[in-house]
């Protein structure tokens, strides 16, 4: 049974177990775009059905990675057909197998939720922008987040982290961000922020169209107002009341 109930590979000059990041990178990757395509379609439309899908798939995912043995994950299996062709970058497994049992509490929580007693609410919303951030802060940076909070709860500190992170470094000067890097970072956001702005202005001329004009073109239809447009409990305390009516065709 030791031959595939383990956790992390023994490799030679590496004196704790190890896992490949650049796979586990991926395979956050990959979670993260189906955890934030349940996330809005639930947040836009009001259906969870696909958000109880991907909680299962999570949870089942998840499980493997700890009790079982990660190699035969679905999530890491597809990372690594996708990275097969990258050089492996080894990281310590223990700092790891925490972190991921901290994604298996939120989705364990999510299940007994969502699954079992359909409680639809604020705390859903909480544990499902948490997984989100967990995600993209290690498929995106490369940040286990997890592992940060591992080395508060244990003496021996975190070892081999992406990019050597654990390790006291120097940083280089393509590292360094000064002055100039800043008030560019600041100035791209002044434009982005202004552009809605910009957008909404009115311009004259012979494109110009009257508003009393159009609404004249487009005849009103009034919604039916009855028990099928009667916003849900869970919509309205998360403030999705009126999200939920215009798409049911209510408002």
């Amino acid at each position: 049974m030791r031959k595939y109930f383990y956790f992390g590979e023994k490799i030679d000059g590496y004196d704790v177990r190890v896992l490949n990041e650049r796979e586990v990178r991926a395979a956050a990757g990959i979670l993260f775009f189906f955890a934030m395509i349940t996330f809005l379609n639930s947040w836009l439309t009001g259906n969870f059905n696909p958000t109880k899908i991907f909680v299962i798939a999570f949870l089942i995912d998840f499980f493997i990675r700890i009790f079982i043995n990660p190699k035969y994950a679905p999530s890491l299996i597809l990372g690594r057909l996708a990275v097969s062709g990258q050089k492996v970058e080894y990281v310590g497994a223990p700092q790891k197998r925490f972190a991921w049992a901290i994604g298996f509490v939120l989705a364990l929580t999510m299940f007994f939720m969502v699954i079992i007693n359909n409680i639809i609410g604020p705390l859903n919303l909480f544990i499902c922008l948490s997984c989100l951030i967990l995600l993209f802060f290690e498929s995106a940076f490369g940040i286990c987040i997890g592992c940060k909070v591992y080395n508060l709860f244990y003496k021996e500190k975190a070892r081999l982290c992406p990019g050597g992170s654990c390790e006291v470094f120097k940083k280089e000067p393509i590292q360094k961000v000064g002055f100039v890097h800043v008030a560019v970072v600041l100035v791209f956001f002044a434009i982005v922020m202004s552009i809605p702005s910009l957008a909404s202005i009115e311009l004259s001329g012979s494109h110009s169209v009257k508003k009393e004009v159009v609404n004249e073109q487009i005849p009103k239809v009034e919604a039916v107002v009855d028990d099928a447009c009667k916003v849900p409990e869970w919509a309205i305390s998360i403030g999705h009341g009126e999200m939920w009516e215009m798409h049911h065709g209510c408002k």
